[in-house]
């Protein structure tokens, strides 16, 4: 039998189905280490730096397993290139009989019976929506997987989408009249009877959160699960453990009602008075927080006077709306439905006004139309370090950034995987040749108002010389993004584009087909962009990314780390903020043929102890202090090109 280690050799059925393949020491390893993970049963944690190859790394070893494996991706964008592109290619070349599926969550899939009551409901939609339900309709005949994804007429975030996919709450099940047609249910069936599953994180820990309360399986049993971008875990893992309550969620419910009594239950003026007093107390709620959105202390909020009028009525709407809905049950399929919401809505709202459990953050965040009540626990180790140590499965977890230094215990203590091995394999870039990491000297401090000018000019000095180039500006904050942006529009005539005036996708897209635009962005483009070559040649960072110190979160588990006797700043604030600055600086060197200037306009990086912590986590560029040396050197990747 061929040995992993020999696919990654240049004569291997790999080299020959891959153009522009070449062996790299790190990748093999990575390889061979998961390939014992597999045939031991044990778990394995990995950092593989950028230009490692740790998808192919990961997916050999998988094909040539005899078990059945998940693979769960961080991204949508990254759950598609491995189902499409990646996991095709290697299959067909080393593992034709392996059968493959992607599975996404629900709210991805066309659901055909919320489509047709969209349809008979049209009058009571906006013209915007019912315009977008017709063209839903369109597609719905033609496609084959239901995927909303495909639906490329319409944004990401089109109005009409709630209208026509189901959530947990609002789907029929096995009671729906389109479940043998569902989108949904052939998409679970084809995982079931495939050997690589693709998914993304949300889902498995929706999936792992419905198995702990009892309701089943959405994802098949495997005997290997990967996850990739392996440091979002133990964020979206404390979500998924955790409750939250919405007024979107219950405004739906209400208008559910409206729609059923204005068409099916006419005789029961009850339930649309119970709807409306519904949405009227919800419409209070909202107003009982101030108008800007904001995230904050849901202890500490709900013992203003107005928000507890507001609370208490809307606790008195909420069970007034249920017991109606009781009295009708057995009459109406989707009245059924609505009244077991309303009854775990009302539960999850109980449980959201009893703050003196200890354990969990609670806290909220509103929008300009909506308030969200969330408990969210401070440590998750316990319960998924059992859930991984109770498994027969082999675990590996991956990702560019997950030490700190070559410390992994910040990850692995977060998670529970005790028992886990780990391994941190280094790029094989020449980064010292290939780029630059400047801290300009005579920085004010990140908070000072005169931060806002010496950032502006230090991007317009890039943008004079980085002519034939990209630049990404990456900020921690929106407001300090959009002060920039606005002043960059009177003082370039560079292309810019500002994360927010369009879907990520098209955003990316349109800035690397400029070739020498301005991207400006937050979180969302520190991680998971990948631009290689001349459209990326300089990465501009505001300041090192800590976390909000307003942020509830972050502030509860401070108090936690307090309460056990440990130092929160060390073990609870610096760990992700390295981590982010890690994926941001990311961005620069894609390729072994890539150059580039990162500059991170932060004196603590050089100026503070912890410093040192960030500069060792960095990749090795070449260091400077002198702003002009490193726009010398861009001036000269834009001089190699214009030649």
């Amino acid at each position: 039998m061929t040995s992993v280690a020999q696919y990654f050799q240049p004569d291997s059925a790999l080299a020959s189905a891959l153009p522009g393949f070449s062996p790299r020491p790190a990748q093999t390893e990575m390889a061979t280490a998961i390939a014992q993970v597999l045939k031991d049963k044990s778990q394995l944690v990995v950092e593989a730096e950028t230009g490692t190859g740790k998808t192919y790394a990961y997916l050999v070893p998988i094909l040539k397993s005899k078990g059945s494996a998940i693979i769960s991706t961080g991204t949508k964008a990254l759950q598609e290139q491995l189902y499409h592109r990646d996991l095709p290619a290697l299959r067909d070349a080393i593992a034709p009989q392996k059968q493959l599926s992607l599975l996404k969550g629900r709210s991805n899939y066309l659901c055909l019976h919320r489509l047709a009551q969209s349809q008979a409901h049209a009058s009571e939609l906006s013209m915007t929506v019912q315009k977008q339900v017709v063209e839903v309709k369109r597609w719905a005949a033609r496609t084959e997987d239901g995927d909303v994804g495909g639906l490329s007429s319409l944004p990401e975030d089109a109005e009409v989408l709630p209208h026509v996919t189901s959530t947990v709450d609002n789907c029929l099940g096995r009671d729906c009249p389109d479940y043998d047609d569902c989108y949904l249910v052939k998409a679970r069936k084809n995982a079931l009877e495939a050997d690589i599953v693709v998914v993304n994180h949300h889902l498995f820990f929706a999936d792992m959160a419905l198995k702990d309360i009892g309701f089943g399986e959405l994802i098949p049993h495997a005997d290997a699960l990967i996850f990739d971008e392996a440091h979002q875990l133990p964020d979206i893992a404390s979500q998924y453990f955790g409750e939250a309550v919405g007024s979107r969620q219950l405004q739906e419910l209400a208008q559910e009602a409206k729609v059923l009594y204005l068409t099916e239950l006419k005789d029961l003026r009850q339930l649309d008075k119970a709807a409306d007093k519904l949405i009227g107390s919800l419409r209070d709620w909202r107003l009982a927080f101030p108008v800007d959105p904001q995230r904050g202390n849901w202890r500490q909020a709900q013992q203003q006077p107005q928000v507890q009028a507001a609370v208490m009525q809307l606790s008195e709407n909420l069970q007034f709306f249920a017991n109606v809905a009781k009295g009708a049950l057995g009459r109406n399929q989707d009245l059924d439905s609505i009244y077991e919401r309303c009854v775990q809505f009302l539960h999850t709202w109980e449980l959201l006004q009893d703050t003196q459990r200890t354990g969990f953050s609670f806290w909220f965040e509103t929008t300009p139309r909506q308030v969200t009540l969330h408990q969210t626990p401070l440590q998750v180790a316990d319960k998924f370090g059992s859930y991984v140590g109770n498994s027969d499965a082999s675990w590996v977890f991956t990702s560019a950034t997950l030490a700190i230094g070559d410390d992994f215990t910040h990850f692995t203590r977060l998670l529970g995987l005790e028992q886990a091995r780990t391994l941190c394999l280094p790029s094989p870039f020449a980064f010292a040749e290939q780029g630059i990491l400047c801290v300009p000297r005579y920085l004010p401090q990140p908070h000072q108002h005169e931060m806002l000018d010496h950032l502006v000019q230090i991007t317009t000095q890039v943008l004079d010389v980085n002519q034939q180039g990209g630049t990404f500006v990456l900020f921690t904050s929106h407001r300090m993004l959009q002060r920039v942006a606005e002043r960059l529009a009177t003082l370039t005539d560079r292309p810019l584009f500002v994360q927010g005036s369009t879907n990520k996708r098209e955003l990316l897209a349109d800035f690397i087909k400029a070739g020498n635009g301005v991207l400006l962005g937050t979180s969302s483009f520190w991680e998971g962009v990948d631009v290689r070559g001349q459209a990326l040649t300089c990465v501009i960072i505001d300041k090192l990314p800590f976390g909000s110190p307003d942020d509830p979160l972050l502030q509860a588990r401070i108090e936690d780390c307090r309460l056990r006797g440990a130092e929160p700043f060390t073990q609870v604030q610096l760990p992700p903020a390295v981590i982010a600055l890690k994926q941001g600086a990311g961005r620069l060197i894609r390729d072994s043929s890539d150059r580039g200037v990162l500059i991170v306009c932060d004196q603590r990086l050089v100026s503070k102890p912890y410093g040192q912590l960030f500069l060792a986590s960095l990749p090795p560029l070449r260091r400077t202090r002198d702003l002009p040396q490193a726009l010398e050197f861009l001036a000269e990747i834009n001089g190699d090109v214009s030649e």
